[in-house]
């Protein structure tokens, strides 16, 4: 059976083959021990600015979506909204802004849900040696708990590793690690037990390329801004919670620790890490 994100994708090239503006689409089905997720993104840009789409269908028949824009303001500044629909249709609109300078990016974000309730982020990520990050940064959630998270990422050798812990605020501390590993092109291996299998397609000028590309590697656009999805296994449905497809920033951090997720090399100047906003789970991503 062809999944909706698939029947997306397809979409997506005939809308890029008819398009004067550089463009992108991908593809992905992540297999998990708690199921299969298929997912689908694309993007272009035009005029310092980049509009994305993306969908993620679940094994339950779920789909979440996420759009969005990301725009340059100025050299190293980026400013970026949209609107995530989780799979029980309630939507979240968030909206960030982005600085980076000397090897650090620091951002900033809020997001409101359809009940009105809002939720606040901000944090950095340092490049601290070729291959080697860290982020840290905090989310209050709209009753007011603060949730400190940090964490770092060392990838070599075509292997990516990554730590962390979030402590809320009455103290608890929960940690967290995986590693993820590229065995062949497009198709990578995750220490909880998932496989990322990755596809994509380009679009420059109106011609469309369809094939094999590396995980999470968006061909750059000729602007300054890139948003790149990396492809990774979301949580499993919750009772109530709204998913929130990559890539912005924009989190909801809860008690239980997140699956692993692959943070690929960033190859853009914005990284924006994965967050938890009381129930609702935003993946790392570029923007």
């Amino acid at each position: 059976m062809i999944s909706r994100t698939r029947i997306a994708a397809t979409g997506v090239l005939l809308l890029l083959a008819s398009t004067s503006a550089s463009a992108w689409t991908g593809h992905g089905t992540a297999y998990t021990p708690r199921g299969t997720y298929n997912g689908a993104h694309f993007g272009s840009c035009g005029g310092g600015s980049c509009s994305h789409a993306g969908g993620v269908a679940g094994p339950y028949g779920g789909l979440a979506t996420n759009t969005g824009t990301v725009t340059r303001t100025a050299p190293g500044q980026f400013s970026n909204a949209g609107t995530a629909v989780g799979p029980n249709g309630r939507s979240v609109q968030h909206d960030g802004s982005t600085s980076c300078a000397s090897g650090t990016c620091s951002h900033s974000g809020d997001m409101t849900g359809a009940n009105g309730r809002s939720a606040t982020t901000s944090g950095s990520v340092t490049r601290e040696a070729p291959g080697q990050y860290s982020s840290s940064g905090n989310v209050t959630a709209g009753n007011g708990n603060t949730y400190n998270h940090a964490a770092s990422t060392a990838c070599a050798g075509g292997t990516c590793d990554r730590s962390g812990t979030v402590s809320g605020s009455y103290g608890g501390t929960v940690t967290h690690a995986g590693s993820a590993t590229r065995v062949s092109s497009g198709v990578v291996t995750t220490g909880g037990g998932a496989t990322v299998v990755h596809g994509s397609a380009v679009s420059t000028g109106g011609t469309v390329v369809v094939g094999a590309a590396p995980v999470a590697y968006v061909p750059p656009p000729p602007v300054a801004v890139v948003a790149t999805v990396p492809v990774a296994p979301p949580p499993p449905p919750l009772a109530g919670p709204v998913y929130v497809a990559p890539p912005l920033p924009a989190v909801v951090v809860t008690a239980k620790a997140p699956p692993p997720v692959y943070v690929a090399p960033p190859r853009v100047a914005v990284w924006v890490p994965a967050h938890w906003v009381g129930r609702v789970y935003v993946p790392a991503h570029w923007v």
